[in-house]
């Protein structure tokens, strides 16, 4: 691969991760009628092992991590990332909250990772432009998911997993930016995954209900282990090694405005003026926030 062929391949990450982890609560809309949350997520650990392992062995070049060290890190990454962050999502939805309202608790993660890296120094300054950004981002945000807020009054049962996901995804990206050395993602991803089913199963053994095995299901499961596992989460993976934090998590911001408009086209959800004025919003934060 020419470099110019590589630096259009890096350009182009962002934009498809944001397009992939955009279906993830369309996906969780297609399987959360036929599966408990958790024990969906410990099928899509599994299976997702045995997706990555199969890669694994089949590869010529695998670079393993050496430092005992960066397993532990990357296994405390996989469970706060994998299974705290999906499993307080995926809870939350089926407990009755809106993905709506879960999108909006859980894409807060830019402006708490940005008031922990300015309090905090870590050799990272958080420039006012990117405040401004940070706070289009989340003003447009709100706009976007705004009509979906009216659903009702939200329980403690829907809250407490949706703001366990917040703050799992954002201390996961700041542990990862801090602790884990730049590694094979394929490998890396595998101990991650490992660490999540290992939390995760014995979780989901308390829960009620069996899976409903269906074409709808089968999908979402192809989906989550395909698509948002081996795509997404390793397109997260390599962005956080490549980019500061803040940048990176920005680019959640344009996850429930690429939501709504994937809800029009495969479910028929109206977007409204309100919705296309936020969608807005969200891209011009993100650019400023990761504007050179």
């Amino acid at each position: 691969m020419s470099r110019t062929d590589e630096s259009a391949l890096i350009r182009a990450m962002p934009v498809v991760f944001v397009l992939i982890w955009s279906t993830g609560f369309v996906v969780a809309r297609l399987g959360m009628p036929h599966a408990p949350a958790l024990t969906f997520l410990a099928w899509r650990f599994a299976l997702s092992i045995v997706a990555i392992g199969a890669w694994v062995a089949l590869s010529r070049q695998v670079a393993w991590p050496r430092d005992r060290a960066q397993w532990l890190h990357l296994g405390v990454v996989g469970v706060l990332m994998h299974g705290g962050y999906l499993g307080g999502v995926w809870v939350a939805v089926k407990a009755g909250m809106s993905a709506g309202l879960a999108a909006l608790i859980v894409c807060l993660q830019p402006v708490l990772t940005a008031a922990w890296l300015s309090w905090h120094g870590a050799g990272h300054r958080v420039s006012s432009r990117q405040w401004a950004g940070l706070a289009l981002g989340l003003g447009g945000l709100t706009l976007v998911v705004w009509r979906r807020m009216q659903g009702g009054e939200v329980t403690v049962a829907q809250l407490l997993p949706a703001v366990l996901a917040l703050l799992s995804i954002t201390v996961g990206t700041l542990y990862q930016k801090r602790y884990v050395a730049p590694a094979d993602v394929r490998p890396a991803n595998l101990i991650q995954l490992t660490a999540a089913l290992l939390v995760t199963a014995p979780l989901s053994s308390l829960e009620s209900g069996t899976m409903q095995w269906g074409a709808e299901l089968v999908a979402a499961m192809t989906w989550s282990v395909l698509g948002l596992t081996l795509g997404g989460s390793s397109l997260l993976y390599l962005l956080i090694q490549r980019g500061a934090a803040t940048q990176v998590t920005s680019l959640l911001y344009l996850v429930p405005p690429c939501t709504a408009l994937l809800a029009w086209i495969g479910f028929g959800e109206a977007i409204t003026t309100v919705m296309l004025v936020g969608m807005a919003l969200c891209a011009l934060g993100v650019y400023l926030v990761r504007r050179e």
